[in-house]
């Protein structure tokens, strides 16, 4: 099964362990080829969930859950397009400047760092509300979707990159 939870997870490992190849980067070659890769998948994978996932979120989230009183897909919706878009104002800033350098170092823990405290919320409110929500078959069908829209986008083309009004997107996708 093509479970879409299973799939941002993997995404959210590989983002995690790209970071940590940052570190070990020892030139200027080194770190723009990480980052290089790196930089179009945080926006690819911002785009992929606004696409994918959260629409699925608004529509079958777990308002609902006695057992999550919390749980608000369209609080949690705001919340991520929030997180991309400072996300991919960090990378933006990123490109603006050479590898390695301070205000490049800036950029790119500014996306480290707003890239880590989303994954860290996603993982622990919205997935697990939309697992508790979401049918099998739901989640395979996103899955797939998922994975086709990595086979459509494989070389980061299509893919956008510009800030979204949270307010907007989420009237736009309930």
């Amino acid at each position: 099964m093509a479970d879409i939870i299973d799939l941002i997870y993997a995404d959210h490992e590989w983002l995690r362990r790209q970071f940590f190849r940052l570190d070990d980067a020892r030139s200027t070659d080194e770190l723009a080829a990480v980052w290089d890769v790196l930089s179009m998948r945080l926006d690819a994978h911002a785009d992929a969930e606004e696409t994918v996932f959260y629409p699925a979120l608004l529509k079958h989230g777990g308002r609902d859950d006695p057992g999550n009183p919390e749980g608000d897909p369209e609080d949690e919706t705001e919340d991520a397009i929030t997180d991309h878009n400072a996300i991919r104002e960090a990378v933006r800033a990123s490109r603006g400047h050479e590898p390695g350098s301070d205000e490049w170092f800036e950029a790119v823990i500014a996306a480290r760092k707003e890239n880590g405290e989303h994954l860290d919320e996603e993982e622990r409110e919205a997935m697990p509300d939309f697992i508790k929500s979401a049918s099998l078959e739901l989640r395979h069908e996103l899955g797939m979707q998922w994975l086709r829209f990595y086979a459509e986008h494989e070389s980061s083309v299509g893919i956008d990159i510009g800030d979204k009004d949270a307010g907007v997107y989420i009237e736009q996708n309930s």
